[in-house]
């Protein structure tokens, strides 16, 4: 197999994940599990990634299934949390506080810094109004916030939330960037 022929395959296999939820998107919407909606689901999906062809998203390749479990129950569970704290804010009588904090990312993938910015936002009571790549900096807007320490104590949740996100589908790369090692990404470059 030619050295090509193996770019477009390896290509191929990074992006049939991508595709395949274009694919399952595409039936969520309709609310139709059908044949009929899966080939209109296929024929969409082909359509839209050849005329908004995307730079390709690198998947670590890594799945750990017991914190991606950790992370849905705790994200389920923080979004409960955050309607009832949002409800309550609103009956309550007086003031209600907010502030737009930024939260400094460890790790330097894309990947983990969406999943972190999706995460957070789905969260009743934050929104992240902007995203600083190069700085790796989430700015978030957040109810509530009355002090300093409702700040930090938003900052250290938002760490925890890219810490289990990274935990169960971030590359090792990232996990050594949670523990604060430098890794060589040159390393096996070849490969």
């Amino acid at each position: 197999m030619s050295p090509d022929a193996r770019s477009r395959a390896r290509h191929f296999w990074h992006q049939l994940p991508f595709f395949a939820w274009l694919v399952l998107l595409w039936m969520m919407l309709w609310a139709q599990f059908t044949v009929l909606s899966a080939v209109t689901g296929v024929i969409v999906a082909v359509f839209v990634t050849i005329v908004f062809r995307l730079p390709t998203a690198e998947l670590s390749g890594r799945v750990n299934l017991w914190h991606g479990v950790v992370f849905i129950v705790a994200f389920l569970g923080a979004v409960v949390r955050g309607a009832v704290t949002v409800a309550w804010q609103t009956l309550r009588p007086g003031e209600t506080t907010a502030a737009i904090i930024a939260v400094p990312l460890r790790t330097d993938s894309d990947l983990m810094m969406t999943h972190t910015a999706v995460a957070t936002s789905l969260i009743p009571g934050s929104l992240i109004v902007e995203a600083d790549r190069e700085a790796r900096v989430l700015y978030l807007h957040v109810l509530g916030i009355r002090d300093r320490a409702g700040v930090e104590a938003q900052r250290r949740s938002v760490l925890r939330w890219e810490a289990r996100i990274v935990r169960a589908v971030g590359s090792k790369t990232d996990l050594a960037a949670l523990r604060g090692v430098h890794v060589d990404v040159t390393r096996g470059a070849g490969r």
